[in-house]
């Protein structure tokens, strides 16, 4: 027999097992140490609930800084674009919302692999400032009117900004909220960041209503679409404070006391682990990702442009319906969360990929026929899958990868899919349109990517209610703890 690691019982001899019996339990027992209580971290519920409100709140703001571009999309080209044809002023708009998702990829690599070699906390309270100072500065910048060719090049210059600093929101906030969580209700918790997704969205949503219903569309196009970008100034500085005030993540201090146990350092050797070892869980975040996102930005950013260019629908009438669709869904989502806690996290998944596929041509249909009953009915049934979606993938995405690479693989892979497929998808779903002449291209673009998703699932790992890998297992209470210990051994050691 070859020395190095012991193969496992199924690959020896069976006669040889049975004559040295305690040899192979004590190779078994060598490989799978049993759990002492002081491998088990017991969460404090109000730390855990801290930390998901001040991830969650950024969250909230990214989207409400992304919303507010997209609901405000035709008042954007009128502005920064100059006048003539509105299908190429709109088409402008879209392409400098697309701008910023092209830059995600490099946030992604600089600042994840950054929070994985300097912690979780300081790059999530570096991206807020970067991300609220970004979205603050458009509501400054001059109309093309005033400054001519400036002024689209500024839009574009702090757009890149936003896209730079969310580079690392999203994966960072997500491995903060897995890595504090208990096993047991990872979901659920993770369920919160995209309460946050929704609640940006919708505020953004109802801010640009409740402001072109009060200042009408001459006064939103001359000053009052700027307010709701200045907004997030503020924003900003709440959400800093709230992330300030947090520890590190558990999991990300035990893995700094065992590098420096160990005199590890890993700098510099983040991007290698990355692309070469982790390369296929990097693939199927990718693929993941890009399913969600183009399902994600078709209904909550692209919808009320299609209803408006597409549909000849009234703007406000068609924002008021996606709010409201927006406020069911973040009733539901929390109870997404906990359901995949219960029965795993690929179950809904495949729910919400499947839902998308079977469904977004009916729904598109009803669309189409026009009426209040009939838009809003569209919209739920787009809804429903997407939050299937929406409570589970910020569970699964950090259980893709282990603690060292965690905050870096996610940005990277979350990043170049929202690049190269979300932040894209009102662009493409308006070129589609435009080259085909059929208002039904995005059923189809949701179709495409949800079946592409859908096998994604399939080769996924469920991880529901298990410890995310290469952390402790967590639990809620020290009874737990010593269940979990007990449940394995008589004589726990403590």
């Amino acid at each position: 027999m070859t020395t190095g690691t012991p193969p496992d019982d199924a690959a020896l001899d069976p006669e040889a097992v049975r004559r040295h019996r305690p040899l192979f339990r004590a190779i078994a027992r060598r490989k799978n140490p049993k759990l002492r209580r002081t491998d088990i971290t017991v969460t404090d519920e109000k730390t855990v609930r801290r930390a998901v409100k001040a991830a969650s709140l950024g969250n909230a703001m990214e989207w409400f800084d992304f919303g507010i571009y997209s609901y405000l999309a035709v008042t954007i080209g009128h502005v920064f674009f100059p006048s003539g044809n509105d299908t190429m002023q709109l088409l402008s708009s879209f392409a400098t919302f697309a701008v910023a998702f092209l830059v995600r990829p490099l946030g992604g690599l600089y600042f994840g692999p950054l929070g994985d070699r300097v912690g979780r906390k300081k790059v999530l309270a570096l991206t807020m400032i970067l991300m609220a100072l970004g979205t603050f500065c458009i509501g400054l910048i001059p109309s093309y009117a005033s400054i001519g060719f400036w002024a689209p090049v500024l839009l574009i210059l702090f757009r890149l900004l936003q896209g730079f600093s969310t580079g690392g929101e999203y994966g960072g906030a997500s491995t903060f909220i897995a890595e504090y969580a208990p096993d047991k209700k990872r979901g659920y918790f993770g369920s919160f960041l995209e309460l946050g997704t929704l609640a940006g969205y919708a505020s953004a949503a109802a801010l640009v209503v409740a402001l072109t219903e009060w200042l009408g569309d001459g006064t939103m196009e001359d000053w009052g679409w700027r307010v709701p970008f200045l907004v997030a100034g503020p924003l900003g500085l709440v959400g800093l404070y709230l992330r300030l005030k947090l520890e590190e993540t558990p999991a990300f201090q035990r893995l700094e006391e065992e590098m420096a146990d160990e005199h590890i350092t890993s700098e510099g050797t983040e991007l290698k682990e990355i692309f070469v070892a982790q390369w296929q869980r990097l693939l199927l975040c990718v693929v993941l990702v890009a399913a969600y996102n183009i399902c994600h930005y078709m209904l909550l950013s692209y919808m009320p442009t299609y209803l408006t260019d597409e549909l000849d629908y009234d703007d406000s009438h068609g924002l008021l319906i996606l709010v409201g669709t927006m406020v069911v869904l973040m009733c539901l989502v929390n109870q997404v969360g906990r359901l995949n806690d219960r029965i795993g996290r690929k179950p809904l998944l495949a729910a919400g990929m499947g839902g998308f596929i079977l469904l977004s041509v009916p729904a598109f249909w009803l669309l189409q026929e026009g009426s209040f009953a009939a838009v809003t009915a569209g919209m739920l049934m787009l809804g429903l899958p997407l939050v299937c979606l929406l409570g589970t993938m910020s569970a699964v995405l950090p259980a893709l990868f282990a603690t060292n690479v965690r905050y870096g693989s996610l940005s990277i892979g979350y990043n170049l899919a929202a690049s190269l497929f979300g932040g894209t998808t009102p662009l493409v779903i308006t070129g589609l349109i435009s080259l085909t002449g059929s208002d039904m291209m995005p059923a189809v673009y949701a179709i495409v990517a949800a079946s592409v998703g859908l096998v994604a699932v399939v080769f996924i790992k469920e991880t529901a209610r298990q410890p995310l890998e290469g952390s402790q297992p967590s639990v809620s209470t020290h009874k737990e703890a010593v269940e979990m210990v007990t449940s394995q051994t008589q004589d726990p050691t403590f």
